[in-house]
């Protein structure tokens, strides 16, 4: 909590400004009271429910650790992915006792927790309570809102944590490469690069909400892709921040995953900050995080780092000719008329003229002969 006194100049009054971090825990007032951020209002929350749902938001609770009732410890156990797992985990141990020490299976119960059938039950969305899949949704279009018409093929996507995490990336890969942009170079299938998509699918499978019953959605676009990961940035996490803080919602699942011979991910939280520093290798542009309450989406664009006219000009010195859609997809720009306008500017600067003889939806530019 940070507090300072205020003043404006030529008043004689103080204020007191208050600032109190995000944190962890949920909070009660001195009568127990929960209050719950919404909008500008603080409002009391009296629901038990809703108040257990804010402590896994917040982290203060993880839903890894909660026992399935009905499930069987031989669903962990005797998994032939506990198997693959032991097989290259150091020391050699037992599975009940794996599954026992790493706090997978109830001790009292011995039925088997949210992370250890996440992990590794052959088919963990037959025995989870919630959704916990991936599900992969073609739009063909370039647009923020898109339209029923616009929707293309959907695919779902299951099984343990680690293979889910290859199934998903192998699927958006292929998918990706069936479709075509202008970059540049020229007509070429969509490409990222391969970290980047690979940490962001991590991330989003590893640290979602497990509490919520929903699937990770990934919103493959003409020009960009959208991985909705269910639930909100957790305890002192924010979007401006997200890429100093090491914070992990789900911290057994992230630690077993580490243990393998290839782990997806490498438990230092510098995933996120590889998939940006990849992006601008590839003169693309960052990707953006953004909050939305129950969901943490991360915007990964088909856009290059250059300014528009940089792109239209690099794009002229290598094929000859641009179109207006050409342009749009080279630069991120969607609107026909504000690239005109573009095109205008390196007009008036001396630098590119119309080709006369194409018209209409036709029309093209050129460099200026020199």
């Amino acid at each position: 909590m940070d507090l300072a006194f205020l003043k404006a100049e030529g008043m004689l009054t103080y204020v007191l400004r208050i600032q109190i971090e995000k944190s962890q825990a949920v909070h009660k007032t001195s009568d127990g009271t929960v209050y719950e951020r919404q909008g500008a209002q603080s409002l009391p929350v009296s629901d038990p429910a809703r108040i257990t749902a804010l402590s896994f938001a917040k982290g203060a609770v993880s839903y890894e650790d909660y026992s399935i009732d009905n499930a069987v410890a031989e669903d962990v156990v005797d998994s032939p992915r506990l198997t693959e797992f032991l097989a290259g985990y150091s020391p050699t141990t037992d599975p009940l006792e794996l599954a026992l020490n790493k706090n997978l299976i109830d001790r009292k119960s011995f039925k088997p927790k949210v992370a250890g059938v996440l992990l590794f039950s052959v088919e963990p969305a037959s025995l989870m309570p919630k959704k916990c899949s991936v599900r992969i949704v073609r739009y063909e279009t370039k647009e923020d809102d898109p339209e029923r018409d616009h929707l293309g093929p959907i695919e779902s996507v299951e099984g343990p944590v680690y293979d889910l995490i290859h199934k998903t990336v192998e699927r958006v890969t292929a998918i990706m490469s069936s479709i075509n942009v202008w970059t540049t170079d020229g007509a070429k299938a969509m490409a990222y690069p391969p970290e980047t998509l690979w940490e962001i699918v991590v991330n989003a499978i590893i640290h979602r909400d497990y509490s919520m019953s929903d699937d990770v959605q990934i919103q493959i676009f003409d020009n960009r892709i959208e991985v909705l990961s269910p639930g909100r940035l957790p305890a002192f996490v924010t979007k401006e921040n997200i890429l100093d803080v090491r914070y992990a919602r789900n911290p057994r699942i992230v630690g077993m995953l580490s243990r393998y011979k290839i782990p997806p991910n490498k438990d230092i939280g510098e995933g996120l900050n590889t998939a940006f520093q990849k992006m601008k290798e590839w003169r693309l542009r960052n990707p953006e995080i953004l909050d939305e309450g129950n969901y943490v989406r991360v915007v990964i664009p088909h856009t290059p780092l250059a300014t528009p006219q940089e792109a239209i000009m690099e794009f002229l010195s290598k094929q000859g000719i641009i179109t207006n859609r050409q342009a749009r997809d080279i630069t991120g720009i969607k609107s026909e008329n504000a690239v005109k306008s573009e095109f205008y500017k390196l007009k008036d600067a001396g630098l590119i003229e119309m080709i006369p003889e194409l018209k209409g939806n036709k029309a093209a530019w050129r460099l200026v002969s020199m």
